[in-house]
């Protein structure tokens, strides 16, 4: 049974899954990879109301760190490095090159890329964290003005210039 939950966040609508055990989406509605949700139940599951807590307190910078099971859908490689995502601490950010690195290949950076950006549980677990190799701002499935938002709320934007479109 899949579970679905909407709140609101500075960042516009969040819809927020479980399956009874798990989170296993949290999505901006625009987003380009939503998964299916078809034959969904709309309530509001215990979990799915923790997770909004949480991440109401992370917005309100009363938190870092979330926990709730997590269990995104993916493949092996995908949830091996959304593993590794979840390992960057708050407020830090990695390169793709240093994702592909702690994976253990430093050439799979466009794969690493890719994975990232098909993170199905976002701002849990913090695709947001990875930059370009020169510290630009690149890549975000809920758009780059979030994932500045994101960055700036954490403090890892340091001395860096506010992203433009």
């Amino acid at each position: 049974m899949i579970y679905v939950w909407h709140t609101e966040s500075p960042l516009g609508r969040l819809t927020l899954t479980c399956d009874g055990e798990a989170v296993t989406e949290v999505a901006f509605e625009e987003e380009r990879y939503l998964r299916d949700r078809s034959g969904a139940i709309e309530e509001p599951h215990a979990l799915l109301l923790d997770a909004e807590r949480q991440l109401h307190e992370y917005f309100g910078k009363w938190r870092q760190s979330f926990d709730l099971p997590l269990r995104p859908q993916g493949t092996e490689f995908q949830r091996e490095i959304w593993r590794l995502l979840g390992e960057i601490p708050y407020g830090e950010t990695l390169t793709y090159r240093e994702l592909a690195s702690r994976f253990g290949n430093e050439k799979a950076v466009r794969a690493v890329g890719l994975a990232n950006g098909r993170n199905p549980i976002g701002v849990m677990i913090p695709c947001h964290r990875v930059i370009g190799a020169n510290g630009d701002l690149t890549g975000y499935g809920g758009g780059l003005w979030r994932k500045e938002y994101l960055l700036t709320l954490e403090g890892a934007m340091g001395n860096r210039p506010p992203f433009t479109d």
